[in-house]
């Protein structure tokens, strides 16, 4: 029998293709995967895309990955020292590493791509605004001497936008894209077969060292490869990807509608996971320069006029499952997550409860990644500064 995934996740396309229960036949070692965009930009600095994103996991590593839990553990790194009171951190790159086109990773890569990672990336912003020096003090150790103490340091280096690249492509302008995809990653990108808007391919990196220890969780412990290629469809129309989902002509279908999310379900030879805990944030943005949304009473006033279970019925209303509901700006499923002016959306809207004053918040989100909310002049994604997340050993 025929087994395809349906994945309704980010980081599935990227890290899960490691894990071991999707080994196929001998025969067979090559992934057919659904996207659920075209790679349009392959610099996770210059963009911060999902697809670009997936795909910088696939090709790129991190000094360090989040676990399942989103606790940051040593990836590229055999570990670090701290001093100082903490404010100086010293990490040591694991031996074997080497870039995709043969060359050994340095500290001074790692050392370029954090300084151009952070002119983009805010955590980057704050863990630099705190650091009084960044240097490779040899070919494995990179120190940074802080001025104050920033716990977060290996939460922010474990972001997969500071992926690490050659120093020769991590000298590109933070605001300019780089003109190659090298990284150190378990899967090389094939440029030669990318078809733009439709095909992205990937083979397996022979030369890949993972973790000798721990267990696959998210974008950390080991990334063991059990297949030899990879192939990104981009297939625009759904109805489409799900009818070569069903034929079998693709393997993975990262992002199907939650319309057909109910038909996908009773085809037997299917299964539908939600690996995104963290899910998609919709927000409701107003023009703050003109009237009336240059008054704050009066988006206080739309704010709780808005309900999010009728919002998340009318994005995911075919698969109730998949809402989350009483969600402010902060992801739920973060350790530090911060619950205030969540309450402003708790409860059905009322007369009463509009002429109240609550501070300015967000709607609201649904636990998978799958469609997003149709746009219009009033409402859009918001991009979170905070990635999304799946277990690596899916």
């Amino acid at each position: 029998m025929r087994r395809r995934d349906v994945l309704k996740s980010g980081f599935a396309g990227a890290v899960a293709l490691a894990a071991p229960r999707i080994v196929r036949a001998e025969a067979q070692r090559a992934i057919t995967f659904v996207p659920h965009a075209d790679l349009a930009s392959l610099d996770p600095v210059w963009t911060t895309a999902d697809v670009t994103r997936n795909f910088s996991l696939a090709v790129y590593d991190t000094l360090f990955g989040y676990d399942a839990q989103f606790k940051a553990q040593p990836q590229m790194v055999e570990g670090y020292t701290t001093a100082n009171d903490g404010k100086q951190w010293d990490l040591t790159l694991r031996e074997g590493l080497r870039f995709h086109d043969g060359a050994p990773v340095l500290a001074r890569d790692c050392v370029a791509t954090i300084m151009r990672w952070a002119k983009r990336y805010p955590m980057g912003q704050a863990l630099m605004a705190r650091t009084e020096e960044l240097t490779a003090v040899s070919d494995k150790v990179i120190r940074f001497r802080l001025k104050r103490t920033f716990p977060l340091l290996p939460e922010a280096l474990a972001e997969p936008y500071c992926s690490i690249m050659p120093e020769r492509l991590a000298q590109t302008s933070a605001f300019e894209q780089v003109k190659e995809a090298i990284g150190s990653g378990p899967f090389k990108f094939i440029a030669s077969e990318r078809i733009p808007g439709q095909r992205v391919v990937f083979d397996k990196n022979p030369d890949y060292v993972p973790r000798p220890s721990g267990t696959p969780s998210f974008s950390a412990g080991p990334k063991a490869v059990f297949i030899d290629r990879v192939v990104w469809n981009f297939v625009q129309d759904p109805s489409t990807a799900s009818a070569a989902l069903a034929q079998g002509e693709v393997d993975w279908w990262e992002n199907p509608t939650i319309d057909l999310v109910p038909q996908l379900k009773r085809n037997k030879d299917l299964v539908l996971t939600v690996k995104d805990r963290t899910g998609e944030i919709g927000c409701l943005r107003f023009n703050h320069l003109f009237p009336p949304f240059d008054n704050a009473a009066i988006r206080r006033v739309v704010l709780s006029a808005m309900d999010q279970k009728e919002v998340m019925t009318a994005v995911a209303g075919a698969e109730p499952s998949l809402i989350k509901t009483d969600v402010g700006l902060s992801c739920p499923a973060r350790r530090w997550r911060a619950r205030s002016g969540s309450r402003s959306r708790a409860g059905p809207r009322t007369s009463t409860r509009s002429k109240r004053t609550w501070p300015l918040q967000a709607t609201r989100a649904s636990e998978s990644s799958c469609s997003p909310p149709r746009r219009s002049r009033r409402f859009s994604r918001r991009r979170r500064s905070l990635p999304t997340c799946c277990s690596g050993s899916a």
